[in-house]
């Protein structure tokens, strides 16, 4: 993990992973498939929207659907007490 992705999560953001699925400029009645990565925070997420706003004016393919997965890195840890021993002979 780089220093940069360690000081975003302290900030609050936490990796958010997009399927975004568009159609070919070629040939459009085909759906493409792109994954990106990245970043940002949930439930706004600013930088997946600047990303969406540069494909659009950049890469300029009509959009199908986008799909978002966010998860928070840092947080307390999870734990639950267990009644019980288990040996190991």
């Amino acid at each position: 993990m780089s220093d940069r992705a360690l000081l975003a999560q302290l900030e609050g953001y936490g990796l958010t992973t997009a399927e975004i699925h568009y159609y070919r400029p070629d040939a459009p009645s085909l759906l493409q498939l792109f994954v990106w990565q990245e970043y940002d925070l949930a439930p706004d997420f600013p930088v997946l929207f600047d990303f969406l706003g540069y494909w659009d004016h950049e890469i300029r393919t009509a959009l199908h659907s986008v799909r978002i997965a966010h998860d928070r890195l840092i947080r307390p840890t999870e734990w639950r007490a267990v009644d019980g021993l288990i040996t190991i002979p």
